[in-house]
């Protein structure tokens, strides 16, 4: 139940995709280029690795010069505001620069398996879902491949693109290229996975992680705001965050769910997942290697409700 005050009508819009007035105005070429630069000396990431991707350098993530795609289909275990009637045009995209011990999709993020494909190719994709009737183009994992993507954008404009783009990531992100993506992107959904540096560094290899996720989250929900709804229940713009509860409270849940509400907004739609699994390298740290108590993720709920979030989980 929305708090006091707040004015639901303000979720009820239906609003053409913002990379339509981007692309009118000419301005989306120049983003291009500007994207292509940072290839040369890699820092899509925080990471920074500084190697030169177009010559066939590889970095942290492992990602090659070329897009790879590892599957492309109508998702319909997404949040319901993107997965709506007819799905959320789902692609999933290779490697990562997180590369977690609990990765459930390693074979994806950490192996490569894919194929990789031409801007023209991934624009053809793109209308292919559409065709389908998705309600959105949902890129997971496009951190290390935002340049390409963005690349193939005016082609799928061009063959009539209309419907929202989606960026899902891992919340380790470049300000940098996530301002470079203001008006192109009109959802996104980032998760926030740790917000203590030494579980970020045990898990992920990336002690700077909270700060960076904290700093790249305020931006999206700057460029976004609140989740947007139409009156299909389908999400238009705005922000969605994601956090998944693990055991022994090593996914800080208690100061995340308490960022969101006190520095972003009580009003943010987020996923509170419970479907963690002790996965890839998980076993290998006996405080992962097992499934979260229903305690568990109760207490979770608990802590949102009790900070005055209401959108996206169940309200037990």
């Amino acid at each position: 139940m929305a708090p006091p005050g707040f004015c639901l009508k303000l979720l009820f819009v239906r609003d053409s995709p913002s990379y339509l007035k981007l692309h009118s105005s000419g301005e989306l070429p120049e983003r291009i280029e500007k994207l292509r630069e940072i290839l040369k000396q890699c820092h899509l990431c925080p990471r920074r690795c500084g190697i030169d991707r177009t010559r066939g350098e590889k970095g942290y993530c492992r990602a090659p010069y070329e897009l790879m795609v590892s599957s492309a289909f109508p998702h319909f275990g997404e949040e319901p505001p993107l997965v709506g009637r007819y799905g959320s045009g789902t692609i999933f995209l290779t490697h990562c620069n997180l590369r977690c011990v609990f990765c459930q999709n390693y074979d994806i993020s950490h192996l490569g398996h894919g194929e990789k494909i031409r801007p023209e190719e991934l624009a053809k994709i793109m209308l292919y879902l559409q065709r389908q009737g998705c309600h959105n183009i949902n890129f997971v994992t496009p951190t290390h491949y935002v340049p390409q993507i963005v690349e193939a954008l005016p082609l799928a404009i061009e063959g009539g693109l209309r419907i929202p783009l989606v960026y899902n990531s891992g919340g380790y992100d470049s300000l940098e290229v996530i301002k470079l993506l203001e008006g192109i992107f009109d959802i996104y959904m980032p998760d926030i996975k740790f917000l203590n540096t030494a579980h970020s560094q045990r898990y992920c290899n990336a002690p700077d992680y909270p700060e960076v996720v904290k700093t790249i989250i305020k931006e999206m929900h700057r460029q976004v705001g609140d989740l947007l709804i139409d009156e299909r229940g389908i999400a238009r713009r705005g922000l969605l965050v994601r956090h998944l509860v693990m055991p022994n409270g090593v996914a800080d849940t208690g100061e995340v769910l308490r960022f969101i509400a006190k520095e972003i907004s009580v009003h943010t739609y987020i996923n509170i997942m419970d479907q963690y699994r002790p996965l890839y390298k998980a076993y290998d740290f006996p405080e992962i290697a097992r499934r979260i108590t229903p305690t568990e993720y109760l207490e979770a709920i608990n802590i949102a409700r009790n900070l005055g979030l209401y959108r996206g989980f169940p309200l037990l």
